[in-house]
């Protein structure tokens, strides 16, 4: 019936087309309907009025025939912004494995119908599910996870750093998302993922993941710009310290970021709350004091609450697509890696630019009450700890 249906439907118009399939139905007899809704995609409510029509239950005028285009128009046509306005409501609760391609929200559909449908109607809950799966969302049930102690503000903290990011962006100044990607052997190791070879050839790697003394590793920090969808890798050779972390930011700044904010006063970073950028880190504050001065800029920094590091932006919007460009491929040496990152591209306009950083830093450097008194700080009235600015020294 399906082939059939196919061959014959682009010769029929709206009501023949009802009529063939409501013939068919008739046919069958007991269970016709479901069968044929089943096989050519027709509404068993279209089905039903073509019974109606051939019993003549139901007449209709001899020109009710509905012309090429007709019918109602999808919400999303007749509503330009309701995608980009559904990306709006979700942007603050958007989670996800940053491996991973698909992401899941945490409000339900009905929530975020009843938000877009504050002012006027516009969506259903229905129509919310099938946008949202288009977009790479799906609603999961909840699992547990081990994500350390739940903070009782990690939610405000969360909507803290959504506001504030609109406001910088707004304003066109810079917001940046930073981290370090986890530390990588250099050498003729195996790397995880597959690529194509010939059949019967993988490429041979070392059997044993030992580290190669003299290559080590390589410690990549990176740099994402939320607002221009680009990023900045520096590859480190030394300790992934602080100081490693604020000249990652500097050597962005002097690359990419003076291109696009000339008339930037102030720049907003978010980080987690740990590692070389935490918010207990001494040396981080007294580090980003220098730049701040130098740029005669104002640098405003918002950390994640504790165990929540994989909202962090950068990590499925940068991170996961290095490790998808280079997966089944030894990292041989540092230029490799370097042209690697450098060559990540997606097809929503990331494009990304490495560089490889060989200055020694030294780890265990310990920063005293003095140093850090001398850094023109200023916490913010909400979790002071985690929200702040440092300002230039004039």
């Amino acid at each position: 019936m399906q082939e059939r249906f196919q061959r014959i439907t682009g010769h029929l118009d709206e009501k023949s087309r009802r009529l063939w399939c409501a013939n068919e139905a008739i046919a069958i007899g007991f269970g016709g309907i479901t069968l044929v809704a089943s096989a050519t995609k027709v509404s068993r409510t279209t089905i039903t009025e073509g019974i109606k029509e051939i019993e003549g239950k139901k007449e209709l005028p001899q020109k009710s025939i509905r012309r090429c285009g007709g019918g109602r128009k999808l919400n999303t046509e007749k509503d330009k912004d309701l995608k980009s306005d559904l990306e709006n409501v979700i942007e603050g609760s958007t989670r996800g494995d940053p491996e991973q391609p698909l992401k899941w929200v945490s409000k339900s559909t009905r929530n975020i119908a009843d938000e877009l449908n504050k002012k006027k109607k516009r969506t259903s809950h229905a129509l919310i599910s099938r946008l949202l799966a288009g977009m790479g969302y799906s609603l999961q049930a909840n699992r547990k996870t081990d994500e350390g102690k739940n903070h009782p503000d990690r939610n405000e903290q969360f909507n803290f750093i959504n506001e504030k990011t609109k406001v910088f962006q707004k304003n066109n100044f810079p917001v940046l998302s930073v981290d370090t990607k986890k530390k990588e052997n250099i050498g003729n190791f195996k790397n995880s993922g597959q690529e194509y070879h010939k059949k019967g050839s993988p490429e041979k790697v070392n059997v044993y993941d030992f580290i190669d003394k003299e290559k080590g590793k390589v410690a990549p920090y990176g740099i994402y710009d939320l607002s221009k969808n680009n990023g900045w890798v520096n590859v480190g050779i030394s300790f992934d310290t602080a100081a490693f972390a604020v000249n990652s930011i500097r050597a962005w700044w002097h690359d990419l970021g003076k291109k696009f904010y000339k008339n930037a006063q102030e720049i907003l970073i978010t980080a987690d709350c740990g590692g070389s950028n935490g918010y207990r880190v001494r040396l981080w504050k007294t580090e980003l004091q220098k730049p701040a001065t130098e740029l005669n800029m104002t640098i405003n920094v918002s950390h994640f609450p504790p165990g929540t590091s994989k909202w962090n932006k950068i990590e499925h919007k940068l991170f996961c697509f290095i490790s998808k460009n280079w997966r089944g491929k030894p990292l041989l040496d540092r230029a490799t890696i370097v042209n690697l990152i450098g060559n990540v591209k997606t097809k929503t306009g990331l494009v990304v630019k490495a560089g490889l950083d060989e200055n020694h830093y030294e780890k265990g450097i310990k920063i005293s009450n003095k140093e850090l008194l001398a850094v023109k700080l200023e916490n913010n009235v909400f979790h002071g700890e985690w929200n702040y600015k440092i300002h230039p020294q004039n």
